[in-house]
């Protein structure tokens, strides 16, 4: 198992590292809309909408992705909408996260189709947003990111009972603890505090992520921090809840040794739009 996902993830490490150095930002663009379409499609099939209506979501969700490309959406002002999207994760999460799988097994399944769509393509939006602000800034989101998740593991495995005898959410993602929740924010902390650190008075393009939320004061800084850390989390979490309400393990076979791409991305999807938005803010 270790060996196929190592093997999966250098190659899709192959497909995209080469599309986000590129001056030309379009390959980037069709490979993200690729992805986004093809967790489209996992998303509708997690909504009971299998076969050919899967597919179709998943097309038309990418379609939608070129046709904001083609309009000029990626380059525009988005506030309002970084806001209002953000607004819906941070209830989304605080309703669903409290009330448990069967609330949003309740929600009608053309409701919840939608609201993950429209969730899919305006993560797809602020991810573009974020490589043309800079390869800089893109990576200090992903790895605010990938940082809470690989400290949060490590974390939980080595320290998870012996603090605190609570896991995180028992009836939605059993492994997870509150050690490993707090390890994560711990190591996210450092990395923004060494990331601005190295990053001054240094030639690294445009800021990162960091640098802007600095330029706000060290408690703004903190505070966002904490905050885009908490909905990483939770977009793990939601994402468990989902599969548990759809009563499937993986969202989808697709990358094998990782699930589906609704798997590597579920942290990312919360995280994306608010970052810009506290970055604007």
């Amino acid at each position: 198992m270790l060996k196929q996902r190592i093997i999966t993830a250098v190659l899709m490490l192959a497909v995209l590292i080469p599309s986000v150095w590129a001056q030309d930002s379009r390959a980037f663009v069709v490979i993200t809309a690729a992805m986004i379409g093809a967790g489209a499609w996992e998303w509708s099939r997690l909504c009971g909408w299998g076969g050919a209506r899967a597919w179709l979501a998943g097309a038309l969700t990418a379609l939608a992705c070129a046709l904001c490309w083609w309009g000029g959406l990626a380059q525009a002002n988005l506030f309002g909408l970084w806001a209002l999207v953000g607004a819906a994760w941070v209830l989304v999460a605080a309703r669903y996260l409290a009330m448990g799988v069967d609330s949003w097994a309740a929600v009608a399944p053309a409701l919840r189709l939608a609201v993950g769509l429209v969730a899919l393509v305006s993560a797809w939006l602020a991810l573009v947003q974020a490589r043309l602000l800079g390869i800089n800034f893109l990576f200090s989101v992903l790895v605010l990111v990938w940082g809470a998740d690989v400290a949060a593991y490590f974390c939980g495995r080595f320290l998870g009972g012996r603090w605190i005898e609570r896991k995180l959410a028992v009836r939605i993602s059993p492994g997870k603890t509150w050690e490993g929740a707090l390890g994560g924010l711990l190591a996210v902390l450092l990395i923004a505090f060494v990331w601005k650190a190295q990053e001054a008075g240094a030639d690294w393009g445009a800021p990162s992520l960091y640098t802007r939320l600095f330029s706000a004061g060290t408690l703004f800084a903190v505070v966002a921090v904490v905050f885009l850390t908490t909905m990483s989390v939770a977009g793990d979490l939601l994402e468990s809840l989902f599969k548990r309400a759809a009563g499937v393990k993986d969202s989808s076979a697709l990358l094998p040794g990782h699930g589906g791409v609704l798997d590597r991305v579920d942290a990312l999807l919360p995280v994306l739009p608010l970052a810009l938005l506290v970055c604007t803010a």
